[in-house]
């Protein structure tokens, strides 16, 4: 009877060590997946949004039909570190008229460029631009310029040109005002592609 004794109390000592480890390893676990998550955070929000890539939120009607209300775009934010913005990119950036509001439009002109909308038509240097991304089913009858794009700047334009305000309205956008270029149309997820 003893021995049988002896061994239950044996079974039990082995079955409280075994909860202490399973507990142990689950408090473990719970600590890696806590440091896990709060390195991601600080990746994500400490150094990817900030200076690698950001969504954006499409707020208006101006760049319709490339980019619809409501659609989401990936913004690569380091490109202009290493390049300067071409014609047809289509740039985030902060609005020059203050209160910090970012804003999405096309580039239609870089510095020196020479920038003209006769009834809606857009010329750069005198020429006339083909440009199969703007609305046609809201025509643009503006007239603007000519006006020189000066160094360090963009000149900026909706793809919808009868509703958008842009550089014919505030002037070109300083390079220190871009955010990036927008690369990625990711939602909804039926229209993802690249821009």
């Amino acid at each position: 009877m003893s021995e049988e004794r002896h061994y239950e109390e044996e079974l039990s000592r082995r079955k409280r060590r075994e909860r202490r480890q399973t507990g142990s390893r689950a408090l473990g676990g719970l600590v890696e997946f806590v440091v896990i998550l709060a390195l991601s955070f600080v990746l994500v929000f400490g150094v990817v949004r900030p200076y690698i890539v950001e969504a954006f939120y499409i707020p208006s009607e101006s760049m319709v039909p490339t980019l619809m209300v409501g659609d989401r775009v990936l913004v690569n934010k380091f490109i202009y570190r290493f390049t300067e913005p071409r014609r047809g990119d289509i740039v985030v950036f902060r609005s020059v008229e203050g209160g910090g509001e970012d804003l999405i439009k096309r580039v239609v002109g870089t510095p020196g460029d020479r920038i003209a909308v006769r009834d809606g038509r857009l010329y750069v240097n005198g020429e006339p631009q083909r440009e199969p991304y703007v609305n046609r089913k809201f025509p643009d009858h503006s007239f603007f310029g000519p006006e020189r794009v000066p160094p360090g700047h963009v000149f900026v334009m909706g793809d919808n040109r009868a509703n958008s305000r842009d550089s014919r309205y505030f002037g070109p956008v300083p390079y220190g005002n871009l955010e990036g270029q927008a690369f990625l149309l990711f939602w909804p997820p039926a229209r993802i592609r690249l821009l």
